[in-house]
């Protein structure tokens, strides 16, 4: 990459960074403070949180719209000022309804400021040559809750949860936006015709029932995703682990993400897709099972094996169904695919935190049996063409 690239990468990596430490791995740290400061259970703060997760979902296809047609540059740094607006509301909020109205603001900020909006930016900017830009950037970005836990804890504990959500504002306002605002750059995208719709000939070749399997699968390990993303902290915690020892496991998560990433990029780049997504997916249940019998103990080797498996996911997803259906229509299905998986990932804090109040660390049953349901589903892929011999 050139120079120029580089630097855009690196910039955007940082404030991918930011993005997610100030929104989506927040409610793991201060959900907890803020339900008890503000009278409130937690699951009342989560299922706020979940449904902000689904109206991102609802504004992601907006302002994807919006970057083909006018660049990322606007879009990003804007995402930087809602986020800062939604955490001023949160710091001063009395009441479910603040958190509400906080968490609107906040929905903006992730669908316009997170992983999609940064593609689209990179794609609109390079075209079919994004791929390595986009990789960077994730790389940069998969230790965003290794840097966001143990910064929001910090801040917490120093200033309370309203001192923390105001100095997550602050860099937001301070940091994010300006370096969006001036690293990337004002060239008008790139238009590069796309196909409105998958040619028949394509779908008959990938196996039959391969949408649904794949829907599937991201539907069960997205769930997964989120319900870590919301929870692992809190989790470890129930499972014996001090506050500190919790926190510092779950820190873990993005450096075995970004490990799990550069395997895959390298030592599994020539293996068909369809075996690292089995691998991503067993991965978290083993973890489970050693924090099932250890205990405390095995708080790091669960939050490493889980990492790993989910930063081998989000590489499955954009190239599973590319390596099973091919490059014409890609788009219009990795969209049919992402709804059921965003619903279910929005409704995971949720649903999770509701487990995790009543069942402690046996919680983790349910995420380990999904995960191995969606490694299972993938048996179904190569054994589906087989079925249509008969």
């Amino acid at each position: 990459m050139s120079s120029r690239r580089v630097a855009i990468v690196a910039a955007l990596g940082s404030t991918q960074t930011l993005a997610w430490a100030s929104s989506y791995y927040l409610p793991a740290i201060i959900g907890g403070p803020v339900a008890a400061s503000l009278h409130q259970p937690r699951s009342v703060f989560f299922g706020i949180f979940s449904a902000s997760l689904l109206l991102s979902a609802v504004i992601g296809p907006a302002v994807g719209r919006m970057i083909d047609q006018h660049g990322g540059r606007a879009v990003l740094a804007s995402s930087n000022l809602a986020i800062a607006a939604g955490l001023v509301i949160m710091a001063t909020a009395q009441g479910v309804v603040g958190l509400a109205v906080a968490w609107l603001f906040l929905a903006v900020g992730i669908s316009a400021g997170l992983y999609d909006s940064a593609f689209a930016a990179l794609t609109a900017l390079y075209g079919r040559d994004a791929r390595n830009a986009i990789t960077g950037i994730t790389l940069i970005a998969g230790f965003a809750s290794t840097i966001g836990w143990p910064a929001t804890a910090w801040f917490d504990h120093e200033f309370g949860w309203r001192g923390a959500c105001l100095i997550w504002a602050g860099l937001n306002l301070g940091l994010g936006m300006p370096v969006n605002w001036l690293m990337i750059p004002a060239t008008r995208p790139r238009h590069e015709p796309a196909s409105a719709s998958p040619q028949p000939a394509e779908v008959g070749a990938a196996p039959r029932g391969a949408m649904a399997i794949l829907a599937f699968y991201f539907s069960a390990v997205w769930f997964v995703t989120g319900a870590m993303a919301s929870h692992l902290p809190h989790l470890l915690m129930t499972a014996g682990a001090s506050p500190t020892a919790a926190i510092a496991a779950a820190a873990l998560v993005g450096p075995a993400q970004v490990a799990a990433r550069l395997v895959e990029f390298g030592l599994m780049r020539n293996l068909h897709p369809l075996v690292s997504a089995r691998v991503a997916a067993v991965l978290h249940p083993i973890g489970a099972g050693l924090l099932s019998v250890f205990g405390a103990p095995a708080a790091v080797a669960f939050a490493v094996l889980h990492g790993a498996g989910n930063g081998m996911i989000t590489i499955a997803k954009g190239t599973l169904p590319l390596a099973i259906f091919g490059p014409v229509g890609y788009g219009l299905r990795n969209g049919m695919l992402s709804a059921p998986a965003r619903v279910t990932q929005a409704a995971a804090p949720f649903l999770f935190g509701l487990l995790l109040d009543r069942y402690g660390d046996k919680a983790v049953v349910l995420s380990a049996g999904l995960c191995l349901a969606a490694a299972a589903s993938l048996l179904l892929l190569a054994i589906a063409p087989r079925l249509a011999e008969r």
